[in-house]
């Protein structure tokens, strides 16, 4: 059966009101949260984690709530926005900070929980943060319970319900009870699901005729209904309203009631739910009500909003997060598609693999790469000058000024394009903490500089290096790859590839691998490194970005097929330079203008070796540099849209 149609030409599917926090979760799986060491900052906050993963299902989802006026406030609120969430209605609260929450995963059964929401910024919403022209821009209302909780947030949820019965918008309840945020139970109690409550049930009773749909588990029913049975807890919730009533049962699925309560629950259909092994329970009624309402939402049935439902929750209790775990529908796809059932999401290649690159991601435009991860090269220069080599972070972080110049003057021209760098931390620490933040590209080495087989300069045990990135730098490995290399030799360099793949997915870095074929290879076919990607491809390594030499018009023909084919979401190609001159540069970016997977490139020595070979050797002051620097790679950028151009033309 279908709901009632919803109010049409609404811009917005659903508006959750209610709490918005940081979630703080526990790295070390089964520790006591007393022995816990390092935490995981996410989104957090029910209502929130609903926006967030409505949002990632394709609804058209907004946040009402307050945050502080603080660094977690807006990473929240960025959060949100990334995900393409409606964020006009969150108000920044000057006087309260944003709520935090600490959680640990002890065990299977047990999970506590730390509320630190004392006179939090989400509680202090008012009747005065609602507006009633945007409640009735939406089909859907959403209110979690604990905004009823106190007088101000009562009466803001009450007004929101007002304007959304006055305008025709669909009205759903998140029970979402937890005791400790009723004043219930002790502060460190946050973990407790149910305490029984004369007072509270009376307070949820008094809203429950105001809602269409109410959903909640078990316990959450008993507390609304004010029962010690679910049936009988059920049938007053039914006195009190007739809204459609969705009742969790965990692991075993849902079941939705219309009309009359039945005798048992075995006299209702139940939706079975799908079987996963389980890492943590928090968040999964989140994920539950996202999926279920992407059905609701979009006229389907019961049977099929209660299969997104229970596949939403079935991948979250699997997963370590609440709302960054929330599915894609393509991972939902492939999940409820599978020829064989995945008890055991977290590791499965494939799933990780969408869950990485099917969430929304940003589009970049053409790319404008300075790369200057050269360690090498810049060594020798300045060892000939005589210089300590503490010169060259100097000397990067003056690059980095050339950026910004060549950045602004993009903007003041109208030209579209996005500024990056490559970076190496051994002497450009300082020019990659300087382009953290900005919204560049940014992308840093771990290869050992010419070795082959490839090395990686942290150590074998890279994974662990990637803890202290930033989580917006990109992985770049150079690996002198040939598809015809001796047996040995191609088995370690694919090791290290898969090892460094499976690293930058457990820690959700971008991955890309730069590609050049060894030039005295004795196998040099022109198709190598084309066979060199196809067979990085085979054996399960999928990068978000290509580096690669310039190629002839036919080869960049058959490169654009294979990525489209093999990896539908993988970000493209951007172009290195091998300090060959801008001359020859502009006819290698001539033969990828047609190419559709190219999108820019990512040169260094062309733009610096002589101005850093002058301004080591004392022949050029710092704005001297900055200058020639900013010159040669405006040059660049100028060749590759010419070469853009006329191809469109």
């Amino acid at each position: 059966m279908v709901d009632t149609l919803f109010a049409s030409g609404r811009q917005l599917d659903v508006i959750c009101l209610g709490r918005l926090g940081v979630d703080l979760y526990a790295q070390q799986v089964g520790a006591r949260l007393e022995d816990v060491s390092s935490f995981a900052k996410y989104l957090g906050g029910s209502s929130a984690n609903i926006a967030f993963g409505t949002a990632r299902l394709g609804l058209k989802s907004a946040m009402l709530t307050r945050v502080g006026d603080d660094h977690m406030g807006r990473f929240l609120v960025e959060s949100l926005q990334r995900e393409g969430c409606d964020i006009r209605a969150i108000k920044v609260d000057p006087q309260r900070l944003t709520a935090l929450v600490l959680l640990g995963i002890k065990d299977r059964e047990t999970f506590p929980l730390v509320f630190y929401r004392e006179n939090c910024a989400d509680m202090a919403l008012c009747e005065e943060d609602i507006d009633e022209g945007y409640i009735a821009s939406s089909k859907a209302l959403l209110i979690t319970g604990t905004h009823f909780s106190t007088e101000s947030v009562f009466k803001a949820s009450s007004r929101a319900l007002d304007y959304a019965e006055k305008h025709d918008v669909r009205r759903v309840l998140d029970i979402d009870y937890r005791p400790v945020l009723w004043g219930l139970t002790g502060k460190a109690e946050g973990e407790n699901r149910f305490v029984a409550s004369a007072e509270v049930s009376a307070h949820l009773q008094r809203i429950l005729p105001r809602f269409d749909l109410i959903v909640g588990t078990e316990e959450e029913f008993l507390i609304a209904g004010g029962c010690e049975d679910l049936i009988g807890a059920l049938r007053k919730v039914r006195e009190l309203s007739a809204a459609t009533l969705v009742v969790k049962l965990g692991a075993l699925g849902c079941t939705v009631i219309r009309g009359a309560i039945p005798a048992s629950l075995d006299d209702a259909e139940v939706h079975r739910g799908i079987r996963v092994e389980v890492l943590n329970v928090l968040g999964a009624g989140d994920a539950f009500l996202s999926g279920f309402l992407r059905g609701w939402l979009t006229g389907a049935d019961d049977r099929r909003s209660c299969q997104l439902a229970n596949a939403c929750g079935g991948l979250v209790v699997s997963r370590h997060a609440c709302a960054p775990a929330m599915p894609t529908l393509a991972e939902l796809d492939y999940f409820l598609n599978s020829a064989e059932p995945i008890t055991r999401p977290d590791l499965n290649t494939e799933l990780n693999r969408l869950h990485q690159v099917s969430v929304p991601r940003r589009h970049w435009k053409p790319l404008y790469i300075f790369a200057f991860d050269h360690r090498v090269q810049l060594v020798e220069l300045a060892q000939q000058a005589g210089r300590d080599l503490a010169a060259l972070g100097t000397l990067k972080q003056l690059f980095i000024q050339a950026i910004e110049r060549v950045e602004r003057d993009l903007a003041d021209q109208g030209i579209a394009g996005d500024v990056g760098l490559l970076a190496d931390e051994r002497f450009g620490q300082d020019a990659l903490n300087a382009a953290s933040g900005r919204g560049w590209w940014v992308a840093r080495p771990v290869e050992l500089p010419g070795s082959r087989p490839l090395v990686f300069e942290p150590g074998r045990s890279v994974g662990s290096n990637l803890v202290k990135w930033p989580r917006e730098q990109i992985i770049k490995c150079l690996v002198q790859f040939h598809p015809d290399d001796e047996p040995l030799l191609r088995l370690e360099q694919e090791t290290q590839l898969k090892a460094l793949y499976a690293a930058s997915q457990a820690s959700g870095h971008e991955l890309l691998l730069e590609v050049i074929p060894p030039k005295q290879h004795p196998s040099s076919y022109p198709d190598a490194l084309y066979r060199s990607i196809k067979r990085l491809y085979n054996i399960g390594i999928y990068p978000a970005w290509w580096k690669i030499e310039s190629q002839p018009d036919e080869v960049w023909a058959r490169l654009d097929e294979l990525i489209t084919e093999r990896d539908p979401y993988c970000h493209g190609v951007v172009l290195l330079g091998l300090n060959a001159p801008v001359e020859e540069l502009a006819e290698g970016f001539r033969q990828a203008s047609a190419s559709k997977v190219c999108r820019g490139f990512a040169v260094g020595r062309t733009i610096f070796q002589e101005p850093s070979r002058a301004w080591l050797a004392g022949e050029i002051d710092d704005a001297t540099l900055v200058d020639r620097v900013q010159t040669t790679f405006e040059m660049l950028i100028r060749a590759w849209r010419s070469a853009r151009t006329t191809t469109t033309a």
